[in-house]
């Protein structure tokens, strides 16, 4: 079955840096449009970056731009998303988000259980 893990999350002071990574499985990976949002409580999920299957075209929340770096390994069927320079309103839970339109039109959209990051000031 299909399947979103996250990992790399945890607590971190403002500054410093964390690389979540999303294992995927139970899918062609390469063909799926894969981003990371984030959401904290009282708000809606958030989309921090996105990333074309090849990798070629990337797209950051206006926040983030300068900070993250969105990546993806198509032979390692993973996902990643290097934070840099943290800082306290980056806290949040991130989830890996897979995403692709059927030549039918169908939409396939799947997410991870999300992993939670705590920026200490």
């Amino acid at each position: 079955q299909v399947q979103l893990v996250e990992s790399g999350g945890g607590l971190v002071q403002a500054g410093g840096s964390l690389r979540l990574s999303c294992a995927a499985s139970g899918f062609t990976f390469s063909s799926y449009v894969m981003s990371w949002y984030r959401q904290t409580p009282g708000k809606e999920r958030e989309l921090v970056a996105g990333i074309t299957s090849t990798g070629g075209i990337t797209n950051y929340l206006d926040s983030v731009k300068g900070r993250f770096t969105i990546s993806r390994d198509n032979r390692k069927n993973t996902l990643y998303l290097q934070m840099n320079n943290l800082k306290p309103e980056d806290t949040a839970v991130y989830y890996c988000n897979a995403n692709r339109k059927g030549t039918t039109g169908r939409i396939y959209d799947y997410w991870g259980q999300g992993t939670r990051v705590t920026v200490s000031s």
